[in-house]
């Protein structure tokens, strides 16, 4: 009789142990979203230039010191999850914007891929915008925070390590301020 109640106290052991095991793949899943160094281009000027990240890229940062004649630096980041890297599907460009009066923030879940810009401060900037696809999924884009101002005609500004920029805003000439929207990716099942 002991026999049988051991037996039986193990079998049901053991199917609760599968139960837990079972039930286990159904929890959450965790996802490790990285954004990796990428291309980095510095235009000759900053008069009519249009910049766009390479294929499967997005905006990390940019640096910019002197007038609108002098060069500025795009900085682009690849974003992977679980190694594997994100396909960006980039969309079409803002309406222009008068450069010193320039506010954008990135459609939900979108992010900026490119800058486009014609004449001086008075002159228009568009950004380009994008969606960002793992497995065949949207990526999503949470928890924006802004940076510190800077002075536009010296300044470099990069996305903290987890981040990617979202947004962007500038008032007056070089001397005036910028400040970038940043935002971290999130993928769910």
């Amino acid at each position: 009789m002991t026999n049988h109640r051991t037996t039986v106290s193990a079998a049901l052991a053991v199917a609760a142990l599968a139960v837990v095991t079972m039930s286990s793949p159904a929890a959450a899943a965790d996802y490790t979203i990285e954004v990796r160094a990428g291309y980095t281009k510095t235009m000759p000027s900053e008069t009519n230039s249009q910049f766009i990240c390479p294929v499967n890229q997005v905006l990390t940062g940019r640096r910019h010191y002197g007038d609108e004649n002098a060069p500025t630096t795009y900085y682009c980041g690849t974003i992977y999850i679980n190694g594997q890297k994100v396909y960006v599907h980039s969309g079409d460009w803002t309406q222009p914007r008068k450069e010193s009066e320039g506010f954008i923030v990135a459609p939900a879940d979108h992010v900026l891929v490119g800058r486009w810009h014609e004449k001086d401060e008075n002159g228009p900037t568009r950004y380009r915008t994008a969606a960002l696809y793992w497995q065949n999924r949207q990526v999503k884009v949470t928890g924006p925070i802004w940076s510190d101002q800077y002075k536009e005609s010296s300044h470099t500004s990069m996305a903290p390590s987890d981040q990617v920029m979202t947004g962007r805003v500038h008032n007056g000439d070089e001397n005036g301020k910028t400040q970038y929207q940043y935002s971290k990716l999130v993928f769910t099942d």
